[in-house]
């Protein structure tokens, strides 16, 4: 009967020690936002410089990525691994 009266006590502790663990247990971290959508990407007429479509002004000859480059219009095509002088 000590035995059993033992094992009731341990058996309860134990119970007692897990439902408390289950319930302090950290909330989840909030989802991570989706990642965000590639936009398109254009090169300036005069420069050639990579922009995003939706920062490029656009112009009689095409894309500039600025009202700069559009004013004066398309440029001498140039490779970008070349010298500029």
């Amino acid at each position: 009967m000590k035995y059993l009266l033992v094992l009731m006590v341990v058996l309860a502790g134990v119970w007692i020690w897990r439902s408390r663990r289950v319930t302090q247990r950290p909330p989840a971290p909030p989802p991570r936002p989706a990642a965000p959508t590639p936009s398109a990407m254009v090169a300036c007429r005069h420069c050639g410089l990579h922009l995003p479509a939706s920062d490029a002004v656009d112009g009689p000859g095409g894309p500039y990525c600025s009202a700069e480059h559009q004013r004066l219009g398309p440029g001498k095509s140039r490779s970008p691994t070349r010298d500029a002088g």
